[in-house]
C-alpha cells in the first residue's frame, strides 16, 4: 500500500497504557477470556463465544464519512450510507472517552499477503475473545516486522458503546463507520466479530482498485501444476467446503486481491460456517478447529463441552475461526499465480439451473454482476417459498465502489488470462425446494475436479435454451440425467414455469445496470425463449 496518507487518529495515546494489552500470545488471550468470563473452552481446545444480539452482520448499520476525498467515487446508497464528518466525530470522541480507563486489547498486523499491496492495521478491542479473532483471521507479523509496524488502518470495535440514534443520528444502537481520511473504522453495539473482518475488507475494495488490483470475495487454491482456481458464491453456496480440498492447496477461503502478479489472500485465517459440520463431509475444517480456534455461537453440551454443529438453536450463522496454518495443505504466505478456472456457485432452490455450466466472458461478467442464490422458505419469518437473492459481484454490502467498475476488472483478467469460468449450482435438483433434492455433494465435487483439471473442456455441450449457459453432455462419475434439470423434473411444465420465473428475476435485477455494455446485458437469461 501507498504509504503517502495522512496520519490516523491514534485512539491508544488517549488510553491508559496500563489497562492497555498489546500483541498478547494465542495463550495469554484465552486465558484472559476464560478469566474475564467472556468464552469458555471446549473439549476440542477451541474457544467458545456467543455474540448476544447479533448473530451476523449488521448491513443496515454500516456507514461511509461523507469526506471530500470520497464523494465522487464511492457509490452511495442503501449499500453505502452517508454519514457526516461531524456525526462521526461525535461518535469517535465518544469512543475515545468510553475507552479512557478500560482494559483494551490491541493487534497489529496486515491485511494482504503480497508485500506490495498489503495494508499494516491496528485493532483495538475490549473483549480478549475478540481480539484473539483478529489474531487468527489477519496476517500475523514477525518479530522484526512488528517492530517496525506503523498502522495505516485503524479498527476499534467496542461492543458495549451503544449509539443513541437520537443524538448521534444512526439507524440503531448499533454502527460501523468507516472513514477514509481519518483511517479509522468504528465499530460499536455489536458483539458479532465478523463485522471487523468484513470493514478490512469493504477499506480494501475501496482502496485496491485504484492500484490496478481486483478485490474479489472468494475463496482460493492451487493444484500440484500451479493452476489457480477461484470459488466465488454467497454464503451457504460451498466457498469454503469445495476450496477446502485434500488434492489442492488452500490459498484462502473468503477474500482475495488479483493483480499483475497472481492472486493473493487477504486474511491470514478462515471463517468457516459450521452449521451441521462432519468429519466425514468436511474433514479439513473439523481438524482445524482445536486450540487457537474461536469457535462463535455453537452449541456446547454442559457438562462434556463437546461442541453439537447439528443444534441452530442460538443461529444458522455458527462460526470456526482459526489461522490458515490449520489447513494441513495451505499456502503460506497466501499467494499463487493467475487463476485458469473461476467457478461461480450458486444455490439455486428453485432447481432449474444446471448443476455445472460454461460461461462465455460476457456471461460470466453478467452472472458476476447478478449474484445470485437463494433464500430459503424457513430462514426468515413470512418467507414461505424459495426466494432469489441479488448480491452484486457475490459481495454487495463490502462494494464501496460502482459494481460494474469490479465487473470490468474480471472481464479484463478473463481476456488477459484466458481464464475458464464455470456456474456451478449446489442448490437443488429435481424439483424446487421442498419437492426436489439437494445436489449431491460428491456429484458436485466431480464436476469441479473436472473443471479444474481441464477435463470437462472435452466434452461437448448444449446451450440451455432459457439460460444461455453452455451445459457438459458428459462428466465422468455424474449420471448424465442429473446434467440436464429439465430432465431430472418429473413434470417438465413446471420446470418451464419456474425456470422462466426465475430468469424474469435476472432480467429485472439487471435493469438497475444501466451502464453496462450490450454485450453483456444480451449474455442473461431469456424468460420468452422458445424451448
Amino acid at each position: 500500500m501507498a504509504k503517502s496518507r495522512e496520519a490516523i487518529l491514534e485512539p491508544t495515546d488517549f488510553m491508559n497504557t496500563e489497562l492497555v494489552h498489546r500483541n498478547l500470545s494465542v495463550s495469554r488471550l484465552i486465558e484472559t477470556a476464560i478469566h474475564k468470563k467472556e468464552a469458555t473452552l471446549a473439549s476440542s481446545g477451541a474457544l467458545r463465544a456467543t455474540t448476544g444480539t447479533y448473530t451476523g452482520r449488521s448491513p443496515k448499520d454500516k456507514y461511509i464519512v461523507q469526506e471530500p476525498s470520497v464523494m465522487k467515487s464511492v457509490a452511495w446508497g442503501p449499500v453505502n450510507r452517508p454519514i457526516s464528518e461531524a456525526q462521526f466525530d461525535k461518535l469517535y470522541h465518544k469512543a475515545l472517552d468510553y475507552m479512557h480507563e478500560r482494559e483494551l486489547f490491541v493487534f497489529d498486523g496486515f491485511a494482504g499477503a503480497d508485500n506490495e499491496y498489503r495494508l499494516p492495521i491496528r485493532v483495538v478491542n475490549e473483549r480478549a475473545w475478540h481480539n484473539l479473532f483478529v489474531r487468527q483471521l489477519f496476517i500475523r507479523p514477525t518479530k522484526e516486522q512488528l517492530e517496525l509496524h506503523v498502522p495505516e488502518f485503524t479498527v476499534i470495535a467496542l461492543p458495549g458503546l451503544k449509539a443513541d440514534p437520537a443524538v448521534d443520528g444512526t439507524r440503531s444502537e448499533t454502527f460501523i463507520i468507516i472513514s477514509f481520511e481519518k483511517r479509522v473504522v468504528l465499530i460499536g453495539g455489536t458483539e458479532y466479530a465478523g463485522e471487523m473482518k468484513k470493514s478490512i475488507f469493504s477499506v480494501l475494495n475501496y482502496l485496491l482498485p485504484f492500484e490496478g488490483v481486483f478485490p474479489m470475495h472468494c475463496s482460493a487454491n492451487v493444484g500440484e501444476k500451479g493452476d489457480v482456481a477461484l470459488f466465488f458464491g454467497l454464503s451457504g453456496t460451498g466457498k469454503t467446503t469445495l476450496s477446502a480440498d485434500p488434492n489442492r492447496r488452500l490459498i484462502g477461503d473468503d477474500e482475495h486481491g488479483w493483480s499483475d502478479r497472481g492472486v493473493f489472500n487477504f486474511e491470514g485465517g478462515c471463517y468457516a460456517k459450521c452449521i451441521g459440520l462432519t468429519e466425514e463431509k468436511e474433514p479439513q475444517i473439523w481438524n482445524a478447529i482445536r486450540y487457537g480456534t474461536v469457535l462463535e455461537n455453537v452449541v456446547l453440551d454442559p457438562d462434556s463441552k463437546q461442541a453439537d454443529y447439528a443444534d441452530n438453536s442460538i443461529t444458522e450463522n455458527t462460526r470456526a475461526a482459526y489461522p490458515v496454518e490449520f489447513i494441513a495443505n495451505a499456502v503460506i504466505p497466501g499467494a499463487a499465480g493467475h487463476p485458469e478456472v473461476i467457478l461461480f456457485l450458486t444455490a439455486d432452490a428453485f432447481g432449474v439451473l444446471p448443476p455445472i455450466a460454461k460461461l462465455t466472458k460476457e456471461q460470466a461478467m453478467y452472472h458476476f454482476l447478478s449474484g445470485y442464490t437463494s433464500k430459503l422458505a424457513g430462514t426468515e419469518r413470512g418467507v414461505t417459498e424459495p426466494e432469489a437473492t441479488f448480491s452484486s459481484c457475490f459481495g454487495a454490502p463490502f462494494l464501496p465502489l460502482s459494481p460494474s467498475v469490479y465487473a470490468e476488472m474480471l472481464g479484463n483478467k478473463i481476456d488477459r488470462h484466458q481464464a475458464r469460468v464455470y456456474l456451478v449450482n449446489t442448490g437443488w435438483s429435481g424439483g424446487s425446494y421442498g419437492v426436489g433434492k439437494r445436489m449431491n455433494l460428491a456429484y458436485t465435487r466431480a464436476m469441479v475436479t473436472a473443471a479444474l483439471n481441464g477435463t470437462l473442456e472435452q466434452a461437448s455441450f448444449t446451450a440451455d435454451p432459457i439460460f444461455g449457459v453452455w451445459i457438459p453432455d458428459h462428466v465422468d462419475g455424474v449420471p448424465a440425467d442429473v446434467l440436464q434439470p429439465r430432465g431430472t423434473w418429473t413434470d417438465h411444465t413446471e420446470y418451464e414455469t419456474k425456470a422462466r420465473d426465475l430468469a424474469s428475476r435476472f432480467a429485472h435485477n439487471f435493469e438497475k445496470f444501466t451502464d453496462a455494455a450490450d454485450a453483456v446485458r444480451n449474455a442473461g437469461p431469456k424468460p420468452d425463449a422458445l424451448l
